[in-house]
């Protein structure tokens, strides 16, 4: 390898290790060893530090154990005409400045300094709750890798167009240090870009220590998805192996030629953390002529390039890390791609709006016969973009017709739940909602490029032939923007959702003689299988056993597939003969015994990307349910981001079992412990929003007044405190048989 990177990298990790025992020093003076470090909302401790030491670090003299394990991986710092043909030293020497990082950072939440306190564009770390979000985009490919970008370029212009194409190819963008003072992000934001995680952006800090957070999200992401048990030499092997294979990240390294000499641009400490990433087999593209390092052998192909022309630097990287990219034409005026899904539209940059509590506004796909369909046909019935008023709202009627020899009609909700998606993938459009309840928004930017309604029409198109060819033959687009026009259309569309929620509330697990598979998160959490019925949809929430049907019959060797249930073996439990043998192939034989209506007696697994945690509260005979958008602590000590940590990962634990918010209504709802009258504890938010279902369901079951009892963190948040209130209003668990 280099001799110059070998010595600049083993120089600046010593550098940044002496950087970290100063700051570690300042802070014992100031706090004292006994004081909490810890990051927000993890189960991982410090992560870096658990990975590759083990260390579980709770408190700042448990940094001076994490500071001496750094030290000894320092190598020594190479002469100048030292020659290093291998990587061993400079390797060591990048795990010791990651370590220094990391201490470095999570200090800074200790004395208040961390970046995302501070009111600015920098998010800091990424909690728990995120990393498992995301992680649904991660499996289903939406987000097919990872670009780290460091330093800034020339011209804000240029900054703009590379990430640009890194939305288009839906590749996430992690961003910290800068060039010469200057960073990527700030450039970005003078530009009025969104960055946030919705957007595929994230702005770590401006430091290179900021680094750190994306290395210790690869990280968490190994151990989360991967199942790898961290602390010794093996982990670090594994989470190499992990990452290389699964994780398809990759450093950018961006200098601004301003002059300024190279050497001051990629800094000693800039080369010690770029050996920090490469021990996650994530190689570095630089546009300036630094040393690079051929040779494959840690990373998949080249560790180092650089040199390369920012214009070709995008397709440089995705070849050099192995990535299969799809970028996805369709005729419209603005980019198009997964990483502009999350986009928000402000009032403020708004052109026009549609829906929302405005206007209505509604999307509704349905199938006729071939003959009625004319091919790519898209009609817009009421005013164009360039004839309504700026800063107005106007109704909005999307109706998408279909046709197919072999399309089911089970398959129209499924097709029409991908609108949200296949719209809001349009740099400068938001959409929410489904069905009636829909809100788009057109930015001031897409109306100056000249989007149109009808360019909606052209993404609808586009995306139905191709996501959906094997079962779709024909499609056709009407716009309705006529107020008049809207209300009949809009009565026929709920007409059909009624119909719809009737058949698909009505089939129960005992109407079928197939479930589906769900192995998407195989990639991530390679022991992991789902299991999903009619009555229990997949733990992440979006797939339905509708869905798998649908999903199998476009791509029959995708991740969903039937499975007869074959002879019942307990059926009050929810287990099969045929399901048992088929999980315990696809888990690779971790898996041997699946119940899919228990939570005590070997329940599903989980991959991480559940939607909400159930867990057993022992004091209370029950149950509490908690989601990930509640952060607040619950009747087990627990909370949310701790819970995960727990039962992700593939693993099977008895009482506990991630699941998708819908399940929680459903009749089998660990119906083998009694169900829904198990419940003992929810965060309020996730109560009110699931309320209409799980009050019908309690109806059904004699229970009305059971919803009311269920208490929530306004009642208790201890489990002493929640026995004294589910005592006070009689809930129905503390009388049913033990849990145990």
């Amino acid at each position: 390898m280099s001799k110059i990177i070998a010595t600049a990298a083993i120089r600046g990790a010593h550098a940044m290790v002496a950087r970290a025992e100063q700051a570690l020093a300042e802070a014992i003076k100031a706090k004292g060893k006994d004081a909490t470090v810890e990051y927000p909302n993890t189960a991982y401790y410090l992560p870096i530090m658990l990975l590759f030491l083990g260390q579980k670090v709770q408190k700042i003299g448990d940094l001076e154990e994490s500071l001496r394990e750094a030290k000894k991986l320092l190598g020594k710092i190479p002469s100048n005409d030292l020659w290093l043909p291998y990587l061993g030293d400079t390797l060591d020497s990048g795990v010791a400045t990651l370590i220094a990082e990391e201490i470095i950072e999570s200090l800074k939440y200790v004395t208040g300094d961390d970046d995302s306190s501070k009111d600015n564009i920098w998010l800091g770390f990424t909690d728990d709750a995120i990393l498992r979000l995301q992680g649904i985009k991660l499996v289903d490919g939406r987000m097919p890798g990872f670009a780290a970008i460091v330093g800034c370029t020339e011209k804000n212009e240029d900054a703009v167009k590379i990430i640009r194409g890194l939305q288009e190819r839906s590749i996430l963008v992690f961003m910290a240090g800068n060039s010469n003072g200057r960073a990527i992000a700030e450039q970005l934001d003078e530009e009025g870009i969104e960055m946030n995680w919705d957007s595929f952006l994230v702005p770590y800090g401006k430091e290179t220590t900021a680094a750190v957070h994306a290395l210790n999200f690869a990280a968490r992401s190994a151990m989360t998805f991967g199942g790898i048990e961290p602390g010794d030499i093996k982990a670090a092997r594994d989470i190499l192996m992990y990452n290389k294979d699964r994780v398809y990240a990759f450093v950018m390294a961006l200098g601004a030629d301003d002059g300024v000499d190279k050497d001051q641009l990629i800094t000693d400490e800039k080369y010690a953390t770029a050996a920090g990433a490469i021990n996650f087999g994530f190689p570095v593209i630089a546009d300036i002529n630094i040393p690079e390092i051929l040779p494959t052998g840690i990373c998949t192909y080249e560790h180092v390039i650089s040199g390369v022309k920012l214009d070709e630097i995008i397709s440089r990287a995705i070849e050099l890390r192995g990535l299969t990219i799809k970028i996805e034409d369709i005729p419209i005026p603005v980019p198009y791609g997964a990483g502009f899904e999350g986009e928000r539209v402000r009032k403020e940059d708004m052109h026009v709006q549609f829906g929302g509590k405005y206007t209505d506004a509604f999307e509704h796909l349905r199938t006729l016969p071939m003959d009625e369909i004319e091919d790519g046909k898209i009609e817009i019935i009421g005013p164009e973009i360039d004839e309504m008023k700026e800063g107005e709202a106007y109704p909005l009627g999307i109706v998408v017709e279909v046709a197919g020899r072999e399309f089911q009609e089970d398959f129209e909700s499924v097709l029409e739940r991908r609108i949200h998606e296949f719209i809001s993938c349009a740099n400068g459009i938001f959409h929410m909602g489904q069905r009636s309840i829909i809100w788009v928004r057109i930015s001031k930017e897409a109306a100056a490029k000249g989007f149109k309604v009808k360019d909606l029409g052209e993404i609808l198109l586009a995306k139905m032939h191709s996501d959906f060819s094997t079962i779709v033959d024909r499609v056709q687009v009407k716009i309705y923007t006529d107020p008049e026009k809207v209300k009949p259309e809009l009565a026929l569309a709920l007409e059909k959702y009624g119909v719809r929620d009737d058949r698909i509330g009505g089939m129960t697990d005992e109407d079928v003689e197939d479930f589906y598979s769900c192995t998407l998160c195989q990639s991530y959490a390679p022991n992991h299988v789902c299991i999903v019925t009619p009555q229990r949809l997949g733990l992440c929430g979006a797939y339905t056993w509708l869905d798998c049907k649908a999903s199998f019959q476009i791509d029959e060797h995708g991740p969903n597939e039937p499975v007869k249930k074959g002879n019942t073996i307990d059926a009050r439990l929810g287990q099969w003969q045929n399901i048992n043998e088929y999980i315990k192939v696809k888990s690779n034989g971790a898996l041997q015994v699946f119940n899919a209506y228990s939570i005590m007696e070997d329940p599903m697994t989980s991959c991480g990307c559940f939607e909400c945690i159930a867990a057993i509260v022992p004091e209370a005979n029950g149950i509490m349910i908690v989601d990930r958008d509640y952060s607040g602590m619950t009747p087990i000590g627990m909370k949310f981001s701790t819970l995960a940590g727990q039962v992700g990962g593939g693993m099977q634990m008895p009482g506990f079992t991630g699941i998708g918010k819908l399940y929680i209504s459903s009749p089998k709802f660990i119906s083998g412990e009694g169900g829904q009258q198990r419940i003992v504890w929810m965060p309020k938010q996730l109560k009110e929003e699931i309320a209409d279902r799980l009050k019908v369901t309690l109806e059904k079951l004699g229970k009305a007044d059971l919803f009311d009892k269920i208490a929530t963190e306004e009642d208790a948040e201890e489990p002493d405190v929640l026995v004294e209130y589910l005592t006070k209003v009689g809930h129905p668990a503390l009388e049913m048989e033990s849990l145990f």
